[in-house]
This record gives C-alpha cells, sequence and structure tokens, in this order.
C-alpha cells in the first residue's frame, strides 16, 4: 500500500496486483507472497532500468540536465529571464512511470524545458502507459494462460480508443466565434504541440494515473475536460496506474464474470475459482467506496462555506472543477483544474481524508479477497463454464466497465460538464 499519499509511491500498488494474482493462481493456501520482495523486485528490475533508459532518451532529445544552478539570460526581445538548473531529464523519466504527475518547473510537462519537443510529447505518452499495459503480460504468464492477458489488454483498448474518440471530437469541434477562427480549442494550449497531441497527452495521463499535462485542463472545452474526468471515473483502468490498473481491471472482470455466468445459469467461475456470495461482496464493497467517498466529499465541498471560497467559477463549471480535483485525489492521478484552489485548510483535511478512505480501504478488501481465493481449490472447467477470454468476453468486461461508472457518476457528469457542452 502506499506509503505516503501525497507522494503517490506505486509499489504498494504493484504488491497489492500481484496479491490478487496469486490468490487467483494458488491452491488451499494461506500466504500471498512478500510485500517487500514484490517491492524490491518492482524497482529494481523494472522501474529503476527503465528510468536510466528514458533519462538518458530524454537528455538526447533536449531535455534540460546539469547541476547548475539559476542563470539569467537575455531573452529575444532585450529583456532579462532568469533559468533554472537541474537534472530535469533523470526527473521526467521517473515522474512519468511512477505516477508522479509532478514536474521540475512546477509547470509539469507543459514547461519547454521539460517538454521540448513533439517527440519527447511522444515518448511522454509511451512512458505513461508502458508499464500498466505491460503489466497485462505479466498477469497472463503468472495465471498460465497468455490470452487471458490479451483479453484483458483488448478491453483497455477499446477503453482508452473510446476516451481518446470522445476526447479528439470534443476538442476539434468548432463551435464559438474564437475556436471556429483559430480551427479548434487551443485555449490553454501549448501551440508547438497542437490540440491532438495535448487531447493525446490528457488521456493518457488521466486514464493511467499519472497527473502530467502538458497543457491546462480547464482550459479543455466542456466536454473535453468531461472525457478527461471520466477516465479516472472509470477507476482508471485504461489502462491505469501500475498496479492499479491490473486490480481493478480485474474486479471489473469478476463482475462481469458473474454477470455473464448468472445470465446462462451457471454458477460464477473466475480461473477456476467461485466467486460465491463471499467473494463478491468484497468485489462489490471495493467498487462502491471510490465513488462514494468522492461523491460525498465533493458534496461536502460544494455545500460547506469553507470549501466554496476557493472555488473562483461558477454554474456547471465549478461543479466540474470540485468533482474533478476529488476524482484525482481518491483515484491517485494527482492533475487538477486550475480555477479550482485546494491550498485551504479544509480542501487539505477532507482531501487528506478522502485519500486515506478512497485509496487504502480498497486495497483491504482486494487483499481480503485476494485471501479467501487462495484458500480455494479450483474446480473443474466444464463445457457450460463461462470462459474469461474471447471477443464475447471483451465486450462483456467492457460494458461492465462502462455501466459501473454510468451507475455511479451519471448524475454528476450531467449536472457538470455535459450540462456546461450543451449550454
Amino acid at each position: 500500500m502506499e506509503s505516503r499519499p501525497g507522494l503517490r509511491v506505486r509499489g504498494g500498488r504493484h504488491g497489492a496486483a500481484l496479491a490478487l494474482i496469486r490468490g487467483l493462481v494458488r491452491r488451499n493456501a494461506t500466504e500471498l507472497g512478500n510485500f517487500w520482495v514484490d517491492l524490491t523486485r518492482c524497482v529494481l528490475r523494472v522501474l529503476l532500468p527503465l528510468a536510466v533508459v528514458a533519462g538518458l532518451v530524454f537528455v538526447a532529445l533536449g531535455v534540460q540536465q546539469n547541476l547548475t544552478g539559476a542563470q539569467t539570460v537575455t531573452t529575444l526581445g532585450g529583456g532579462q529571464q532568469t533559468l533554472t538548473g537541474g537534472p530535469v531529464g533523470s526527473w521526467e523519466s521517473i515522474k512519468l512511470m511512477s505516477g508522479d504527475g509532478g514536474g521540475f518547473f512546477n509547470a509539469s510537462s507543459s514547461h519547454p524545458l521539460e517538454n521540448p519537443s513533439a517527440t519527447t510529447n511522444a515518448l511522454s505518452i509511451v512512458l505513461m502507459l508502458l508499464v500498466p499495459t505491460a503489466f497485462l503480460r505479466t498477469y497472463g504468464r503468472m495465471v498460465g494462460s497468455l490470452r487471458q492477458g490479451w483479453t484483458l489488454l483488448a478491453v483497455v483498448g477499446i477503453l482508452f480508443g473510446l476516451l481518446l474518440a470522445a476526447g479528439s471530437l470534443a476538442q476539434s469541434t468548432h463551435t464559438g466565434t474564437v475556436t471556429e477562427a483559430v480551427g479548434g480549442a487551443y485555449e490553454g494550449v501549448e501551440t508547438r504541440i497542437g490540440v491532438p497531441g495535448s487531447t493525446l497527452f490528457g488521456v493518457a495521463a488521466t486514464a493511467s494515473a499519472d497527473g502530467a499535462l502538458n497543457s491546462s485542463y480547464d482550459s479543455f472545452s466542456a466536454l473535453g475536460g468531461g472525457v478527461l474526468l471520466a477516465g479516472m471515473m472509470l477507476g482508471e483502468i485504461a489502462p491505469g496506474g501500475t498496479g492499479s490498473g491490473l486490480y481493478g481491471l480485474l474486479m471489473v472482470t469478476m463482475v462481469a464474470v458473474f454477470l455473464g455466468s448468472l445470465m446462462v445459469g451457471r454458477t460464477p467461475e473466475f480461473l477456476g475459482k467461485r466467486l460465491g456470495a463471499g467473494e463478491m461482496r468484497y468485489v462489490v464493497l471495493y467498487s462502491l467506496v471510490g465513488p462514494a467517498t468522492i461523491l460525498v466529499s465533493a458534496s461536502l465541498a460544494m455545500a460547506l462555506g469553507h470549501g466554496q471560497s476557493s472555488m473562483t467559477n461558477t454554474g456547471s463549471h465549478r461543479l466540474t472543477e470540485v468533482v474533478y480535483a476529488y476524482t484525482s485525489v481518491v483515484n491517485s492521478n494527482g492533475s487538477a483544474m486550475a480555477g479550482f484552489n485546494g491550498a485551504i485548510d479544509f480542501h487539505n483535511l477532507l482531501m487528506t481524508a478522502a485519500m486515506l478512505i478512497g485509496r487504502y480501504l480498497p486495497i483491504a478488501f482486494l487483499l481480503a479477497l485476494a485471501r479467501r481465493l487462495a484458500r480455494q481449490e479450483p474446480g473443474a472447467v466444464t463445457a457450460g463454464t463461462l470462459q474469461a477470454r474471447g471477443a464475447t468476453f471483451v465486450l462483456l468486461a467492457t460494458a461492465a466497465a462502462v455501466l459501473l461508472t454510468l451507475l455511479n457518476f451519471l448524475p454528476v457528469l450531467s449536472l457538470g460538464p455535459l450540462a456546461e457542452g450543451l449550454m
């Protein structure tokens, strides 16, 4: 689990995902593995080597990397500007793969010394998606069926494609005099990267639980911002964080297995393990804690006067910014819309409580579920057993993910980004 929510350490989520996989593959077992062994392996064998290689590539592509102090330079207009020096290239790779989402210059990947070109922008997107996507293959190898991993990858691909298509459509639609004149929603977008590159980056960051940004999310169109919000509300499973994406996707898969098995009149089983009332109770609790925490926290922020003092906008966009902020902290994304100021005691305390409840409690239910599954003896797979793979199951799992999101968040999405976008 994450030892410091503010830093969003991801090793614990790797460990939780591996514990759930072991619960699925082990039989009559009482142990799920050693957390510290999993943490060490993930950091030393995966994240650190990739960070070193990616950091060198960033430096070669022009990202700043030095140990000098601040330097004053003369601009093209004849003015003076102070530029901060530092090891930005080595920082950047860790930021993108660890899910930190911050930045050396406090401007994330929108700063030209941190993300100087379209090439570094594309590499940043790859690094955000790389480890969570590769973890799907790890899952397939651990359960002894690469088809299981390919099935989850297909679900991730469909969900990510839907988010990207919706975001691109929302950002490229020319509504209003200004957007028609410039050919797109360019406000808050770095022109050297453009609307398509900014949209792809935003979708990748919110769907992967990274929280980085190369443009202002508050300047996205109403529906475009709603797409970013939806990427987090899915539970960040497309592909999600490094570990959290996989176990979130497995929870959705179990819901799909349960519903599909009931429709054909069979006892729900996943990888030979029975999904009875006890197991599904933990799945349901896991699925409800996050959305309930988001909605209750956002409601308190909107209703109480102390929280309203930090909101600079009105109407539907005000609601969108508040819901975005609390969805981000609960789902471990870390990004925010600029119109919302969370730097007051009220929001600091409420967000801390939301992070602790919305992140730790679901992991507790996850580990309890893994323990129950590990104690089971796998049943025999028959011709009537629902196979959790193939095109039909991919569509079923995708529909389950979308349905769970709509059931939890459709009212607030209707009052926020949808209402603003239709005005």
